[in-house]
């Protein structure tokens, strides 16, 4: 009855083991999931605050420019269009200056203008570049004035750092899977005489998979579900400590991606538990005692 309780015991560890080594997996996983999702809400944001401004002719009435701002605000390609008349134009400037240049000038030089936000997508000097020929076909605007450097440098740093995430999240994808594959390898493994015995008994390949699979499904869900409440946890205390971040987060993106968390743990457990049960269904009878 002892060695029964003990063999018990040492299951249940098992078991354990493996749910918390797939836990921590997942887990480590997800977080590199949200850095990506994070990270590509930033990239967005970051081009989404790029300024583009059109230079209007002078003397244009406001029914016409408001008319245009209606035009550009339904292009497929504006986030947000505002307007900046020449005498808001003038304040803003005196205020970085600190002291009224028109005054001293007599004059205000200034032309009105339009500040475009571009979306994301059309954040590119190329796509700029066919937008600003597109704009100045319009009669109201004189030039179009935007930063091509500092364009050209935000899309090469965000590109740099993306091929960063990208490469270490297939290094940590692979070493995930081998270590989610070798910990239920592990745990299969103390069973492997009595898939041995069911064999000479005459069960199937099948029946001898099937409890396997069932439990490594629920070891899969647990640890998914664990890993998703860690994930959970780690995004409320990044927002306390950093709450700007609220504002990069979607709940419908959120419950889409612990979905995936979810689906993932169950995949990857179940996969590894029936290559690990055909290992063992096809060993020979010697390699049982020496792996």
């Amino acid at each position: 009855m002892t060695e029964k309780k003990a063999g018990s015991g040492r299951l249940r560890a098992s078991y354990a083991t493996s749910i918390i080594s797939i836990t921590l997996v997942l887990f480590m996983l997800g977080l590199l999931g949200l850095i990506i999702l994070h990270g590509k809400k930033l990239s967005d944001y970051v081009r989404e605050n790029i300024s583009v401004s059109l230079m209007l002719k002078d003397n244009i009435p406001d029914d016409v420019i408001s008319d245009y701002m209606k035009r550009l605000k339904a292009t497929s390609y504006v986030k947000h269009a505002e307007f900046i008349s020449r005498e808001q134009a003038a304040k803003e400037l005196s205020n970085e200056l600190g002291e009224d240049f028109v005054q001293f000038l007599g004059y205000n030089p200034l032309p009105a203008s339009i500040d475009l936000q571009l979306k994301a997508g059309y954040a590119y000097s190329d796509s700029i570049a066919r937008i600003e020929k597109l704009l100045l076909k319009s009669t109201l605007v004189k030039e179009v004035v935007y930063q091509k450097s500092l364009i050209d440098q935000v899309n090469a740093n965000i590109r740099k750092v993306s091929m960063v995430i990208l490469s270490f999240s297939i290094i940590l994808l692979v070493i995930s899977i081998i270590l989610i594959k070798n910990t239920i390898k592990l745990t299969i493994y103390s069973k492997r005489f009595l898939i041995r015995s069911m064999q000479l008994v005459g069960a199937t390949e099948t029946f001898i998979r099937l409890p396997f699979i069932k439990k490594s499904i629920l070891q899969g869900l647990i640890a998914s579900v664990l890993a998703i409440l860690m994930l959970i946890g780690t995004l409320y205390i990044a927002v306390e400590r950093i709450p700007e971040i609220a504002a990069l987060q979607d709940m419908r993106q959120f419950a889409v991606f612990f979905a995936g968390v979810l689906i993932l743990g169950v995949l990857l457990s179940a996969l590894s538990t029936w290559i690990s049960v055909n290992k063992f269904l096809r060993m020979k009878i010697d390699n049982l005692y020496s792996n």
